[in-house]
């Protein structure tokens, strides 16, 4: 059915300064609270004290849900912006993209190392709040700005006082805007978490919280940490005692290090308990609750320090052979690395995604870590015993699983190269986009616990078969064999003890066609393997289009390789690169025309590798339920040609891949 709706040039609206962040507050923090576009103004404080410039953090929550953070830090500049002619405090709060962390050049930054990337946070925060006060002490004067209603109304710069030229710093009162936030207040748990990490990572700052009650009295905390990251991480593990003493150490690249800037690195603490304890890691100060390669190249460089211990002293029973798993499970650490332009996944920074950040880490732990085991043996030992230990019974269950499946019928596919563990759980299968790709992912893999099924041309559009008639179909025989699964409907109880992969990830070349190959294989799982969505076992692969090469910058940093997913990660890297100095000209971009083109080493590096690569698990939402198998009808629905083509025209350029 033909939409009515008129599209011509009036239908084309353009969102204007802090506009964008209040119509997709999701795309720029989260709405689940305030909480983090109060941690916005808080990481500028602490960038403060990274930099060596500020010795306080305070933070007050008052009664009214309003939130002061103040620091002694050098104060935000006032003065007029030499381009903008616009005060640059104002330029903070009210622009997008704009802030002091860009230029990092060595002599030429107020922030070599910073959690502030791309000059949004604090303006996402003054859109999203009702008000926000801000008082600098700078150059012996006090300035103080309103902003309200979410940066749409600017208040005059006002100086209101003076000070001593050695009192200064930044005081900000914000009054978030409930109407964006599930709930209106910030959860006192977190805040409280987030200061207590602060003190933790910035020795010789006092961090304090401070709590407006009833009676107008303001009931204090604060935090200090003399023992720095291990006394921290032996708190957290409270009566739970470690299998040996803990680990604590920090390593940073000197200036003439061929491979990294000059400050980068890592402290650490880390030990073993039974069970194990939470573990936390963060990036210049922005805690990274969900990893990220940081924590990748923490346990890789654990993991051959462990493996070189035990091979050195011959502990490794014969036959069993040792995983990063295995020496990792019950390893809790608490990592706080240094990068000098670090790679966040969203705005929200809760994950690292610098691939430079494995090899950085990895090598900073790995041999400090393995000196210490050689010198405190007996404590080497007892690690070592417990990763043997985990081995044993990975191996002893890995083998339970071949017996059961061992009595199966199916021959596996000919064109599938299988991995050689039997522990479903790290097993995975990645689904190929034609025999070329099939070829490089095959070099490209690791044959442990990788395997790879080349797919040739199109799988068929599955929507409407029946499942009777799915398996005539040679390509999705040939996926449900490789699997071990049997197809089955949403209303049925399926038997998955015969699965033979615990991640199965859709691999299509970044392009259209790769696209229309992701959208037939996820109808295939959706309408006949929706067990396998449900319970978390497809992934997609998120392949880049473009490779960008930067070259040296003289003895500070080395010629990189960076990868984009898209046009607009092309286009942020290009402002990034040109905002540290390159010339635009000097940057090489090379477009990738399909997973072929990539050599077996940057499909590892961008695709395959856990420690690097992007992928996304699939998940239907159970509130969405019906929408999503209204849609798939509509997509993928042989009578729906007509629908389908409106539905194009009306929203084709806003579709996002999310189901």
């Amino acid at each position: 059915m033909a939409s009515n709706k008129t599209y011509d040039e009036s239908s084309f609206r353009v969102l204007k300064g802090l506009e964008p962040v209040r119509e997709r507050p999701g795309m720029y923090t989260r709405t689940d609270s305030p909480a983090h576009i109060i941690q916005e103004v808080i990481d500028n404080a602490a960038d403060e004290a990274l930099a060596g410039q500020a010795k306080r953090i305070s933070v007050t929550v008052y009664r009214d849900g309003a939130i002061t953070v103040a620091d002694d830090g050098r104060g935000i500049p006032v003065g007029l912006h030499p381009e903008e002619g616009v005060p640059v405090v104002v330029l903070a709060y009210t622009r997008l993209h704009a802030g002091g962390k860009f230029n990092k050049k060595e002599g030429n930054s107020a922030y070599a190392f910073s959690g502030g990337l791309h000059g949004v946070g604090v303006a996402v925060t003054n859109a999203l709040s009702q008000r926000i006060e801000v008082e600098v002490k700078r150059e012996g004067k006090v300035h103080r700005i309103v902003f309200a209603e979410g940066g749409e109304k600017i208040g005059p710069l006002e100086q209101i006082g003076e000070c001593g030229q050695r009192n200064t710093g930044t005081t900000v009162k914000v009054w978030p805007d409930p109407k964006y936030f599930d709930v209106p207040r910030a959860p006192m748990a977190e805040l409280e978490r987030l200061l207590r990490s602060k003190a933790v990572l910035l020795p010789g700052v006092e961090v304090r919280l401070e709590t407006e009650q009833p009676d107008g009295s303001l009931a204090r905390k604060e935090w200090h940490y003399p023992g720095g990251l291990a006394q921290y991480l032996a708190e957290q593990a409270g009566d739970i005692d470690p299998v040996a003493p803990l680990f604590t150490g920090e390593k940073y690249a000197a200036a003439d290090d061929e491979h990294f800037a000059n400050g980068e690195g890592a402290a650490w603490a880390f030990g073993w308990f039974d069970p194990a304890i939470a573990s936390e890691s963060y990036v210049n100060l922005i805690p990274t609750v969900a990893g990220g390669t940081h924590e990748s190249g923490l346990r890789a460089g654990v993991f051959e320090a462990v493996k070189s211990f035990i091979e050195h002293h011959a502990l490794l029973p014969r036959g069993l052979k040792l995983q990063q798993d295995d020496v990792c499970n019950r390893m809790s650490f608490v990592l706080s690395a240094r990068l000098l332009d670090p790679q966040f996944q969203g705005q929200v920074k809760e994950k690292l995604n610098s691939r430079e950040a494995v090899k950085l880490v990895s090598g900073m732990v790995r041999d400090p870590f393995e000196i210490w085991l050689n010198n405190h043996v007996e404590a080497g030992k007892a690690i070592a015993e417990l990763a043997i230990r985990a081995a044993t019974a990975r191996q002893k269950n890995a083998k339970k699983v071949e017996k059961k499946k061992s009595s199966g019928v199916a021959v596996l596919p000919g064109k599938l190269s299988d991995c050689e563990s039997e522990d479903i759980d790290d097993n995975e299968i990645f689904l190929v986009e034609g025999d070329s790709a099939g070829g490089s992912a095959k070099l490209a893999r690791n044959k442990e616990t990788q395997a790879i099924l080349p797919l040739r041309g199109k799988v068929l559009n599955s929507w409407e078969v029946d499942a009777g008639r799915l398996y005539a179909n040679n390509e999705i025989h040939d996926i449900a064999v490789a699997l071990g699964v049997d197809a089955h409907g949403p209303d049925e109880q399926p038997d998955l003890s015969g699965l033979r992969y615990g991640k199965v990830v859709i691999m299509s070349d970044a392009d259209v066609d790769g696209a229309h190959i992701q959208t037939l294989l996820l109808t295939l799982f959706f309408r006949h393997f929706p067990r396998l969505i449900e319970q978390g076992h497809i992934y997609m692969a998120q392949p880049p289009l473009y490779r960008i090469d930067v070259p040296a910058q003289g003895k500070k940093r080395p010629a990189r390789r960076l990868y984009a997913l898209d046009d607009g990660e092309l286009n942020a890297i290009r402002d990034r690169m040109v905002s540290e100095g390159f010339k635009p000209e000097a940057i090489e971009v090379g477009r990738f025309k399909g997973l072929g083109e990539m050599n077996p080493e940057q499909l590892r590096e961008t695709t395959m590798d856990p420690a690097t690569r992007r992928v996304l698990p699939v998940q239907v939402r159970p509130e969405a339920m019906e929408e999503t198998v209204r849609l798939f009808t509509l997509l993928m629905g042989k009578g729906e040609a007509s629908g389908r083509r409106a539905w194009m025209e009306e929203k084709g350029d806003t579709v996002e891949a999310d189901i």
